[in-house]
């Protein structure tokens, strides 16, 4: 055999020898990306698993189940919903002894706070055993009263601010910009009303009176859940529906909270169950997606007139 026979048998050995490393190497790397999947995706299932025994009345004695409402009340955060299936699940926990909502917020929607609300007080009655107590943390004001209305107590801090009893409409008015930037509105519409708010046209007197009428029917609404959920326990004070708010060691006396606690020494003392579960309802990044394209959708046709409990 002559060298140049030689030399190419030798660098051919060379060159399989060399893939057949290669397909090993990328064997094993496969092989280890599999199983460190299979380990997160057992880890994964693992903390679902002890967070559902948990929930499933699996600490000995009963727990208190917390829910926070945190931030404001709206649809891009999906309050409502998040609201109403974390109460539904907390009560249908045979370990619950009583549920608290961890309340931070300034309030919102006044629909959801409504739709909240009703459900607070229906669950109550199918379930009259397990109390409901809000705590309040920093602020408790306009929607977050509404929903925290429906409670068994209110706990407050003295620093905390509580109540704010009513409701706005905002907006702003372009008129007297356009006339100066020589801009036409040229607005037309089917129904005398269908342009009611409508920042770009002049004041109507007639609409302004529909809106208003709109924002006291809602406030009658609110007064009335406050009303029906603390009952004798509210004092006669002409500010308290005003939309007046109050810090917390006035809002004791007037009726507005029941007393001074945190989430801890209520579950403690209270409650009478120092354990807690949290049944706090938490977004995956598919459902943040969806909803956020909703809202982007939405947002195209939403009335200008937005009605809030701020």
């Amino acid at each position: 055999m002559s060298d140049t026979q030689n030399w190419e048998r030798q660098l051919l050995e060379k060159l399989a020898s060399a893939a057949l490393a290669e397909q090993r190497r990328s064997r094993q790397w496969k092989i280890f990306f599999r199983l460190a999947w299979l380990a997160i995706i057992g880890l994964i299932a693992a903390s679902l698993f002890m967070r559902g025994e948990e929930k499933a009345g699996g600490l000995s004695g009963g727990h208190t189940a917390v829910i926070e409402l945190d931030g404001a009340i709206t649809s891009e955060s999906d309050t409502g919903n998040k609201m109403i299936k974390a109460l539904d699940q907390a009560f249908r926990d045979s370990g619950t002894k009583g549920v608290i909502i961890d309340a931070n917020s300034p309030g919102g929607s006044p629909v959801l706070s409504g739709m909240v609300y009703d459900e607070i007080r229906r669950l109550k009655k199918l379930h009259a055993n397990v109390p409901v107590y809000v705590v309040v943390s920093e602020v408790c004001a306009s929607g977050c009263y509404y929903i925290a209305a429906a409670a068994d107590k209110i706990y407050v801090d003295k620093a905390s601010i509580v109540g704010s009893i009513g409701v706005l409409s905002d907006g702003f008015g372009f008129t007297g910009a356009m006339e100066k930037l020589g801009i036409d509105r040229r607005l037309k519409t089917a129904g005398e009303n269908k342009a009611m708010g409508d920042p770009f046209s002049p004041v109507n007197p007639k609409h302004d009176a529909i809106r208003q009428l709109l924002l006291d029917d809602i406030h009658a609404q609110f007064i009335q859940a406050v009303e029906t959920g603390r009952g004798q326990r509210l004092k006669k004070d002409p500010q308290l529906f005003s939309g007046m708010v109050w810090l917390g060691e006035k809002a004791v006396p007037l009726g507005l909270a029941d007393g001074y606690g945190t989430v801890a020494s209520v579950a403690r003392d209270v409650v009478k169950a120092d354990k807690t579960v949290d049944f706090t309802q938490q977004d995956d990044f598919s459902s943040r997606v969806a909803r956020r394209i909703g809202v982007q959708f939405a947002g195209g046709v939403k009335s200008l007139f937005d009605t809030k409990l701020f």
